[in-house]
């Protein structure tokens, strides 16, 4: 029934990305800057690169100037480009320029489209997008305390948020703020394009996180009297909730295919240590405990990569997989977490140094039980719609005791 096999023209593009990631992508890790990825001397010429092989921007349809091949070769391709931090700016598909320029695709203007999206998604800018906030839940976004008011000719934008992702640099943020507080909860809020240049902006600071790999930082925001003309809402004054929605389900589902690629890394670094080592007159690789470590990572992130790859075969037939991706994201954040934990075990000291990725990979795996929703949240979301689902198929054929 499913077929998650790359198709003849996806197996030659997998290949290519495969032999950039082995040529051009690890060599660079050298010259990555904590919170900044790479600088522009080395981080153009590579993209140009990737462009002319005709990889650039793989989750965007082709007329958007992306790849335009599926939910599925997505994850496959991801699985590759999650092996290393800096990767996924080389092949122009970064968060969070990916979700905005979804957004700005599925519901901006020609205006917005022309002015925002066509060199976000040529990589000339970049941008960061502003939900959370320190006050509030940022699991449940119908709690929003930032206000726009429409005074006749502007929306006015008074907001304070945080963990806004990539702020530093960003050319311009889309911005979320309730428009009418008296509003069915899903219907109170709307987004808006805040260019960085303008007044009442500001980025108070750049908070303190851990691991390395956010480009622009995660910052704490505000908005002050923000003035923007009506052209910079985007889709309809209350679609604020349902876009986040289309941004956040492709989204949560990328993360998860590179942190495939994350964990298999980490994996092979196993292996490979596990078969150099010699303590006590053996190998590691003959300690059964190791053995265990080996089996039990081969076969988590073998459910996990069946798993992710499900979930976006039903997104690709135009299901929303909502359940399927709740649950690839809190199982992929286990996983993730577990297989680093494992390969660092096996390292010992050295996994614990700076002298390979894991460490950093570690610091940056625990934020993933929390981003994009807590895990939490995901599993009560699976358990709930799972239950429904039975008392439908319940009342239409009870089920004997």
């Amino acid at each position: 029934m499913y077929n998650f096999a790359p198709t003849p023209e996806q197996a030659v593009l997998l290949e290519q990305a495969q032999q950039f990631m082995n040529e051009y992508v690890y060599p660079a890790e050298v010259h990555m800057i904590p919170h900044r990825g790479l600088p522009d001397e080395v981080l153009k010429p590579l993209q140009a690169k990737v462009k002319a092989l005709g990889l650039w921007a793989a989750h965007l349809p082709k007329e958007a100037g992306g790849l335009g091949m599926g939910h599925v070769m997505l994850g496959l391709l991801n699985e590759r480009l999650g092996r290393s931090p800096i990767a996924p700016r080389i092949f122009g598909t970064s968060a969070p320029d990916t979700g905005n320029s979804e957004i700005l695709w599925m519901a901006g203007t020609p205006w917005q489209q022309e002015t925002y999206l066509q060199p976000l998604v040529a990589g000339d800018i970049r941008s960061c997008f502003a939900m959370t906030e320190p006050a509030v839940s940022g699991s449940d976004p119908t709690g929003l305390q930032a206000r726009a008011e429409f005074d006749g000719e502007h929306w006015v934008i008074n907001a304070h948020k945080w963990f806004t992702t990539n702020a530093v640099g960003a050319s311009f943020s889309i911005v979320m703020a309730v428009t009418d507080p008296d509003a069915p909860p899903h219907k109170r809020a709307s987004m808006f394009i805040v260019d960085a240049d303008a007044p009442g902006y500001e980025i108070i600071r750049e908070v303190p996180v851990m691991g390395d790999h956010s480009e622009g930082g995660h910052c704490e925001v505000r908005y002050t009297n923000v003035r923007v003309s009506p052209d910079h809402l985007l889709g309809s004054v209350g679609d604020g909730f349902k876009l986040a929605q289309l941004r956040l389900g492709p989204g949560r589902i990328t993360h998860v295919m590179r942190w495939i690629g994350v964990a298999s890394r980490s994996f092979d670094l196993m292996l490979d240590y596990a078969l150099k080592r010699e303590t006590r007159g053996q190998k590691l690789a003959e300690m059964q405990t190791v053995q265990n470590f080996i089996a039990d990572s081969a076969a988590e992130i073998h459910a996990l990569r069946l798993m992710t790859l499900h979930a976006a075969w039903k997104m690709d037939q135009g299901d929303e997989a909502r359940t399927e991706i709740s649950l690839v994201k809190f199982y992929g954040a286990k996983v993730l977490h577990d297989v680093i934990d494992r390969a660092i075990q096996v390292h010992g000291a050295l996994g614990f140094s700076g002298d390979t990725p894991l460490e950093s990979f570690y610091r940056e795996a625990r934020a993933a039980r929390i981003y994009d929703g807590p895990d939490e949240v995901h599993r009560m979301v699976v358990a709930k719609r799972l239950l429904k689902e039975y008392e439908g198929r319940q009342s239409a054929c009870p089920v004997a005791p």
